[in-house]
């Protein structure tokens, strides 16, 4: 497998990472504990070392997963986490509210620690900016976190640029973590830029469209009634049957390339800088293979080419969140 390093703050992660909420939550019903285990250890094994949970993916459930699978690798992979999301103080079973007070940066911090059985949190996100909390007071928590030897690495998750750079002059962010691919590439407007000025790493999120760029979705599929995407704008029937277009490119480029769309998805994001490492989830051991396989495709200058100029000819239909949920990207 081979190694990237996110930025300039030394963290070195598999070129590949491997997104664990959908182990525990927002495809319907989660997977069997046990199995996910054997996954994310296979995982290892095939040479990821970079894993991505929360405290809000289940909640807990997933950091709970996440220690218990890599327990018997302490001090060989890194873990991402994150805080800044809380009970809703009128449904406490959604965790619907945003919080990044000092004092519940701490809390969570503390509690993601025996979770996850670590003495270290490796990489520590804001899951969401919190506009009722300065970024200069989160950052400096994180800081103080650091300083104790809680935290050893500083991200933020859908920030825009203005909050990337007040953030990072506190104390330096390590990584971005927002959505990016083929048919998410808002990041490329001014994240991109402002994160190789500032020497900062970028963890998409979503690499495979939640799916659809794998070619395995189409407008007669039928979702769980629980899976989240049922509520995504971008994935109605419509949306899904007018964007097949994307698939079609992947797919072009695929049988070329004797590859899958999803393998040329994330051979495209990788290729779009080197301190860049996309964090696809599954809970399927072939398609875990399957993505691995991605780091070891090169698309030729003339390929990108032709990528970029059939993607930007397609019409992108839907949102990628509904309304309510755009409110906290990009701020």
């Amino acid at each position: 497998m081979q190694k990237r390093k996110l930025g300039i703050n030394g963290l070195e992660v598999s070129a590949v990472g491997l997104g664990c909420w959908g182990m525990s939550a927002g495809y319907g019903i989660a997977p069997n504990k046990k199995e996910m285990i054997v996954l994310i250890r296979k995982a290892v094994e095939n040479g990821i070392t970079f894993f991505d949970t929360a405290e809000e993916y289940g909640p807990f459930t997933n950091e709970e997963l996440v220690g218990e699978a890599l327990a018997p690798f302490k001090g060989k992979v890194i873990i991402a986490t994150k805080f800044g999301f809380a009970p809703s103080k009128t449904n406490s079973s959604r965790w619907s509210e945003l919080n990044s007070r000092p004092e519940h940066i701490r809390n969570v911090a503390e509690a993601s620690l025996k979770r996850l059985k670590v003495d270290a949190i490796d990489l520590f996100y804001q899951h969401r900016v919190d506009l009722n909390v300065p970024i200069e007071d989160v950052a400096g928590t994180v800081k103080d976190l650091i300083q104790e030897g809680k935290v050893k690495h500083f991200g933020l998750s859908e920030a825009g640029a203005s909050t990337i750079r007040k953030a990072h002059a506190v104390q330096p962010v390590t990584a971005l973590q927002s959505e990016y691919s083929l048919w998410s590439r808002q990041p490329e407007k001014e994240i991109l830029s402002t994160l190789e000025n500032l020497g900062i790493g970028f963890v998409p999120f979503s690499p495979l469209g939640r799916g659809f760029l794998t070619g395995e979705i189409n407008e007669n599929t039928i979702f769980e009634s629980a899976d989240f995407r049922n509520n995504l704008p971008r994935f109605s029937k419509p949306a899904i049957k007018a964007n097949q277009s994307f698939v079609d490119l992947l797919r072009r480029i695929a049988k070329r390339k004797n590859a899958t769309p999803a393998q040329i998805s994330l051979a495209w994001l990788m290729a779009q800088k080197p301190w860049i490492v996309p964090i696809p989830g599954t809970t399927k051991l072939n398609r875990l293979v399957e993505n691995i396989g991605a780091t070891s495709i090169k698309l030729s200058p003339e390929e990108l080419s032709e990528i970029e100029i059939s993607a930007l000819q397609i019409k992108l239909i839907g949102e990628r969140y509904a309304e309510i949920d755009l409110k906290m990207t990009n701020c």
